[in-house]
């Protein structure tokens, strides 16, 4: 999955001279927690709610109200702002968008084309989607998970066996975290089915391969 299908293309964007209170009022307004900050149209930074706030006055504060005002709109977004750019490709993998915020310990990206300009922003929220999207869950409320043996046809054993009592599969996620070696986690993500075959279904699947859990996810409740 790319960046680009999954961005945010409608971004907000202020220049560096603009005031850390006006930038605050922005960020308020619009329901967002961080700005990219332009100088003659080129990107020089970003900042975010949590910048603000830590470069604002602290509640013990002496200066009374008035004071407070004017220091906040006489200081500019250019003097707080984080300086060490980290950006994405739109042509990216969402995978790598990922990676990038972890390993940085940050929750919103970017996304800059070859010519610089800021065409989207990606987000902790914008990858959660993305997750939701790949498991399935919306189209499917049971998860079954499984130890496997790392080998080809392993995976279509279990999904054949599901098939076989009627299952619909909507998702197969795999993972070899948390695994032995020469095993992977799968997930199976299936449509529901009465209670009475979902039973013969698990008892056979139990059976047959290690089944970790079955799960159902009900969203009414939501």
């Amino acid at each position: 999955m790319l960046i680009k299908e999954w961005m945010t293309s409608e971004v907000i964007i202020i220049e560096e001279d603009t005031s850390m209170m006006k930038a605050f009022q922005i960020m308020k307004e619009n329901n967002i927690r961080r700005l990219p900050v332009m100088r003659q149209g080129k990107l020089v930074g970003i900042v975010t709610d949590r910048d603000i706030k830590d470069a604002s006055p602290s509640k013990a504060t002496t200066l009374d109200i008035h004071e407070l005002y004017y220091l906040l709109s006489e200081l500019k977004v250019k003097d707080i702002i984080k300086k060490n750019i980290i950006t994405i490709s739109p042509e990216d993998s969402v995978e790598k968008a990922t990676v990038k915020m972890l390993e940085n310990r940050i929750s919103g990206l970017p996304v800059v084309d070859d010519s610089g300009k800021v065409v989207g922003i990606i987000t902790q929220r914008d990858i959660s989607k993305v997750l939701v999207s790949l498991s399935g869950i919306y189209r499917g409320e049971i998860q079954l998970a499984f130890n496997l043996e790392d080998r080809p046809g392993s995976i279509k054993e279990v999904a054949d066996n599901i098939r076989e009592h009627g299952g619909q599969i909507v998702s197969i996620l795999t993972s070899y975290d948390r695994c032995e070696e020469n095993c992977r986690r799968v997930y199976f993500r299936i449509k529901e089915i009465p209670d009475d075959r979902l039973k013969t279904l698990s008892e056979d699947l139990d059976k047959n391969f290690i089944l970790l859990y079955m799960v159902k996810d009900s969203l009414k409740d939501l």
